[in-house]
């Protein structure tokens, strides 16, 4: 069992927050394994002004890129060497599977190491001069930097944003999800064990946890904070980008999704199935890229979501730490419940629930967060449950004519995050892949992520990117210089 950590980062000191106390759940089994206490919006304040000073001391402030790097490349080691105990906080956290949890670590390791080698190669550049005159364009720190995250997974979301903001010489104020605040309280300690033993300022990194609208309204709202990158709900990244427009600061902003996962009549049906299911079942759905819409051309409709509504009723649901586990609780009961009353409201629109569409019965899965993975069709495009996230295991089947159909349909949505396209046909994988708004678009895969590739979501599903090499510059402000080479007077020398 791991070590649950209670205290949080506040300006470089680890001790109890005074704020309100927070009680962490497992969602497998209902019971609190660690309580809490919150930041308080002082303390947020107090965050904020020891980061400044962090970020304007020598140490920090002249150290070279390459330097930087070898922070990152330590933090990468320190990560995977943690990634079991990360693992195992993360699914007591949060109830996901601990293979997912282990990939998640080991993807925050791989996101702080790639970030680390981007820096060690990142140029400024000459521009070309147009007079006598010499110039350069240069990039420099922002300051402090306001990260906020969501509940689904924290780790992988911690380190997307960390890593690039410490590489380009800022100071990061974090604040975890009020749900699953022990994985990011882990890596902090892991982090701040790292600027420890390269002699630098410790309030580069504080973590702060509690309620948005405590917590993360102090955050955004101080006028320290420099920039703000936040994932999470579309509602909520709407009043953040409001704030930030008021400040005039940079926020980035990872929304909601409603993505379109596409079934082609020429598809590998056996790599599809497997593809569906593993797009918006893994992670028990509780994920913004979720393919929780599918599209199965008409003529293949009715044989391809019968075979996968058998498979579906065969995943297996329990426990994260379950090596048997597909589909594990969702996080917390009130979003459990919060799912369950979306099945409602399909059923209220006309909905067919061909599998699930109800908690699990018996004494394994009687305390838990859990329900059953859902399939529904014989819903229009334009009703709430096929227009609104849900968030959870739950996936509405729709039958398309033609392309120009299946465009229409997959584009009519607010969001625009990701789209998955299963066919043998690479023109026609070109086609709609290029007509397709959505920010990543996967042809005969699903949720396969790379820190060297942008990621972006288009229309409400966000603002801004992440991950790739621009990321860093993404946390840094250009300058411009011009070096006079001319040994001519000025024209108003005299």
């Amino acid at each position: 069992m791991p070590q649950f950590p209670t205290d949080i980062l506040i300006a470089g000191q680890w001790r109890r927050g005074a704020g309100e106390p927070v009680d962490t759940v497992d969602p497998a089994t209902g019971r609190i394994i660690a309580t809490v206490h919150s930041a308080s919006a002082e303390e947020v304040a107090e965050a904020a002004e020891a980061a400044a000073k962090a970020v304007a001391d020598p140490a920090w402030r002249d150290l070279l890129p390459h330097e930087r790097a070898r922070l990152l490349h330590r933090i990468a080691e320190l990560t995977e060497e943690a990634a079991g105990e990360l693992s195992a906080l993360q699914t007591a956290d949060t109830g996901k599977t601990l293979a997912e949890t282990r990939a998640l670590a080991l993807s925050a390791a791989g996101t702080f190491r790639y970030i680390a080698a981007a820096l060690e190669t990142a140029e400024d550049s000459l521009t070309p001069p147009r007079g006598a005159y010499l110039t350069m364009s240069v990039h420099e720190p922002i300051g402090v930097v306001g990260a906020i995250n969501p509940w689904n997974s924290p780790i992988a979301s911690d380190a997307q944003k960390i890593a690039p903001a410490l590489a380009a010489g800022n100071a990061v104020l974090l604040k975890p999800a009020v749900w699953t605040p022990l994985v990011s309280l882990a890596l902090g300690r892991l982090i701040t064990r790292a600027l420890d033993e390269f002699g630098l300022p410790s309030a580069l990194l504080s973590v702060l946890p509690g309620s948005g609208r405590v917590v993360g309204d102090a955050l955004v709202r101080h006028p320290l904070v420099a920039r703000i990158g936040f994932t999470g709900g579309t509602s909520t990244g709407r009043s953040i980008a409001a704030i930030a427009a008021q400040k005039l600061i940079p926020a980035s902003l990872e929304l909601g999704g409603k993505s379109p996962t596409i079934v082609r009549a020429d598809a590998d049906v056996e790599q599809a199935l497997a593809g569906v299911l593993f797009g918006i079942f893994s992670s028990s759905g509780q994920s913004c890229i979720a393919g929780s819409r599918l599209f199965v051309a008409r003529e293949i409709y009715d044989s391809f979501v019968g075979e996968l509504v058998e498979r579906v009723r065969k995943l297996r649901v329990g426990p994260g730490t379950d090596p048997a586990t597909q589909v594990g609780p969702l996080v917390h009961h009130l979003h459990r419940d919060a799912v369950a009353a979306y099945v409602d409201l399909a059923r209220s629109e006309g909905a067919r629930v061909l599998c699930g569409g109800s908690e699990p019965e018996g004494e394994r899965h009687r305390d838990g967060a859990y329900y059953l993975p859902t399939v529904l069709d014989g819903l229009p495009n334009s009703t709430r449950t096929c227009q609104e996230e849900i968030f959870g295991p739950v996936l509405v089947a729709l039958p398309f004519d033609d392309e120009d159909d299946l465009v229409r349909q997959a584009n009519d949505s607010v969001y625009g995050l990701a789209c998955g396209i299963w066919t043998r046909d690479a023109r026609a994988a070109w086609r709609l892949a290029r007509r397709i708004e959505a920010g990543t678009v996967w042809i005969n895969t699903y949720k396969q992520f790379s820190a060297a590739t942008p990621f972006s979501g288009w229309k409400e599903s966000g603002l801004g990117t992440e991950k790739g090499r621009d990321a860093i510059r993404a946390y840094q402000r250009q300058k411009s210089l011009y070096w006079g080479t001319s040994d001519a007077p000025l024209p108003w020398a005299n």
